[in-house]
């Protein structure tokens, strides 16, 4: 039994008392068929553990002997005394995923062979990779593992990787891995991918809830095999199969980009400090002269972010210089003297494009590109309870929390605020932590991949007419004449769509039959056969 993140031993404890413990059931049945005296074989050094930290490895150690000592004692079977404790070279103090022996040179290690991995490796975000493992150890990480895992995956995966290799090549047999759920979506799941093409998923919990060190994350339990295994459970549920994203049915895993819908969903601007700034002080350098007689609109634009969708617009403006050098930006004095005094420290002391310190740090310039032209485009909230698409203004600046989408017309809006969409977008992303919390909308999983209906001009036109409606009804409802202040912060996105009252659910299911007429499709269909069917067309058209 391996496990290579094993830290003090708990995984590796509790694995030695289920062997003895099934041993047991062994000896107690020879016993009660004529064969008595039989005493337990299973000793400490089977399970076999890597760890990094040698004090976390010497306490896995200990805790071996002493589970192994308790277990005898508590069940009536002698042990050895003299000595009572000795070494367990089982446990190797050793980097389980890169071997920096030659630093030059870094390589795989290699893991010794067991039947069984099992274990519980350490959940990092591609994001926090590089402050606490160095810039030289992620580069090397990346190198190594290039076509393995994607350079977006968490830690953990690597540790997938190397589980899924071992059993390929015949090293194990099986592994039962922990990772956050987030594995099952994005980059992560590149490796998910890998073992279902050399192996299998046998057993899944796709999303259990785990307190570590008091904090609640959410994880996902994924036992796997080279496909011996016939038997499928997920989340306690015989199932046919388990794919890639831990699911079963339809696997929308297998779908594809579509080449109509690229170049259209991006997500916004990342800001990289605090750019942004209240309407009144917007309002106050919109006036602000400049000592070559530009205008500070240049610079200063709408802002708009995932809160403002779901609960109320804040009326935020944001200070932008695009790509421009820094005397050029300079000139645009109030804005760029306020940018020098609040960004400038924050951002000399981060990982950030230090030396464009007045420039944002990923300013999205395909999407900006895209949205020239436009007198208003859509965003959606990156994560949120619900799926909602909302309508701003040109010249409106939106940030990395919402995907924009790049299409001005009614017929889009309806179809993307439709329930045929919202199913693709739900099954296609990514849950965040609980179901309760929402999920993530990602361009090239929820909106590129998605198969829009071919519509006759008349549908088109119903669906874009439903959609306007639907729009004029919601804004209507969160603008009331009159409302006090204190009414009109009750009155946001996800209120009215957690109380779905009956005109909004009318709205909308006129809305999605508009959508369904579209694709020439029943309107009583279960969302198990509209997923279906999405898939088909999605792979039609991705083949054709």
């Amino acid at each position: 039994m391996l496990d290579p993140a094993c830290g003090s031993g708990n995984f590796l404890y509790l694995a030695l008392r289920c062997l003895l413990d099934l041993e047991k059931q062994v000896i107690d049945f020879a016993a009660a068929h004529g064969w008595p005296g039989l005493t337990p074989t299973v000793k400490p050094d089977q399970m076999l553990g890597l760890e990094i930290n040698p004090y976390a490895a010497e306490l896995a150690r200990t805790a071996l002997w002493i589970g192994y000592i308790q277990w005898h004692q508590n069940n009536g079977f002698p042990y050895d005394h003299s000595p009572i404790l000795t070494p367990l070279v089982s446990i190797s103090k050793t980097d389980a995923v890169l071997d920096l022996a030659d630093e030059e040179n870094p390589t795989e290690p290699e893991w010794p062979p067991a039947e069984f991995i099992i274990g519980n490796p350490p959940f990092l975000g591609v994001r926090m990779l590089r402050r606490p493992l160095g810039d030289d150890y992620v580069d090397s990480l990346f190198h190594v593992y290039d076509g393995r895992v994607a350079s977006g995956s968490d830690l953990v995966c690597y540790w997938f990787e190397k589980a899924r290799a071992m059993i390929a090549s015949g090293k194990a047999t099986r592994a039962g891995l922990l990772a956050t759920q987030g594995i099952r979506g994005g980059s992560n799941r590149t490796v998910l991918r890998r073992i279902k093409e050399t192996g299998d998923i046998f057993l899944a919990w796709s999303d259990q809830r785990w307190v570590l060190d008091g904090a609640a994350v959410h994880t996902s339990i994924i036992g796997f095999d080279d496909g011996t295994e016939t038997d499928r459970e997920l989340d306690g549920v015989t199932v046919k199969s388990i794919n890639a994203n831990l699911t079963a049915g339809v696997d929308l895993t297998k779908a594809m980009r579509l080449g109509e819908n690229l170049s259209t969903a991006f997500m916004g601007d990342t800001k990289g400090g605090p750019f942004d700034i209240p309407e009144h002080v917007a309002e106050e350098m919109l006036r602000s002269p400049n000592p070559d007689g530009g205008v500070n609109a240049d610079v200063i634009f709408r802002w708009v972010n995932g809160r403002d969708v779901i609960t109320r617009n804040r009326e935020m403006w944001i200070i932008d210089f695009a790509r421009m050098p820094l005397d050029m930006a300079a000139l645009y004095e109030a804005p760029f003297e306020f940018v020098r005094e609040h960004v400038k420290p924050e951002r000399m002391a981060s990982r950030s494009t230090i030396g464009q310190w007045w420039l944002h740090e990923r300013p999205r310039p395909k999407l900006r590109s895209v949205l020239c032209g436009l007198a208003r485009f859509m965003v959606t909230p990156r994560v949120s309870k619900h799926r909602l698409f909302v309508w701003v203004p040109r010249n409106t600046l939106p940030d990395s929390a919402v995907i924009a989408i790049a299409r001005d017309d009614d017929y889009t809006f309806g179809v993307l605020q439709s329930r045929i969409h919202e199913l693709w977008a739900r099954s296609s992303g990514t849950q965040l932590r609980e179901v309760e919390s929402g999920f993530r909308y990602t361009p090239t999983t929820c909106f590129e991949t998605f198969p829009f209906p071919g519509p006759t001009e008349e549908q088109r036109a119903a669906i874009a007419k439903e959609a306007e409606e639907l729009n004029r009804l919601r804004e209507g409802w969160l603008n009331p004449p009159d409302a006090s202040q204190s009414e009109l912060k009750k009155r946001t996105l996800t209120n009215l769509y957690n109380a779905r009252p009956t005109w909004l659910q009318m709205v909308h299911e006129r809305l999605d039959n508009a959508v369904l007429d579209a694709y020439g499709w029943p309107h009583d269909l279960a969302d198990s056969e509209i997923l279906q069917w999405l898939l088909a067309l999605n792979l039609e058209r991705a083949i054709s």
